[in-house]
């Protein structure tokens, strides 16, 4: 004869799923963020901010006398107001 305890869980087994669940949606949550971490937006937050000036000037996006006035304000140096051509 077997005896199956009425079908119920132990606590052994309570312990084990809570266990099981939380390690499962640990990986999920993991997994995510790991996902929206390496779609290419991290890179830029990890850019220094002259980094950034410097790509933005080298695609175009911004003239000589603008990355120059932008570089010095953040080095902390004087800036000077060049007239534009």
């Amino acid at each position: 004869m077997m005896f199956w305890y009425d079908h119920d869980l132990s606590a052994w087994g309570w312990v084990g799923m809570i266990l099981t669940m939380i390690v499962f949606w640990g990986l999920v949550v993991a997994g995510v963020m790991w996902l929206l971490r390496d779609t290419g937006t991290g890179d830029r937050r990890a850019m220094r901010p002259e980094e950034l000036l410097s790509e933005r000037f080298a695609r175009g996006e911004i003239d000589e006398v603008e990355y120059r006035d932008r570089l010095a304000t953040l080095r902390g140096a004087p800036v000077s107001r060049a007239v534009r051509r």
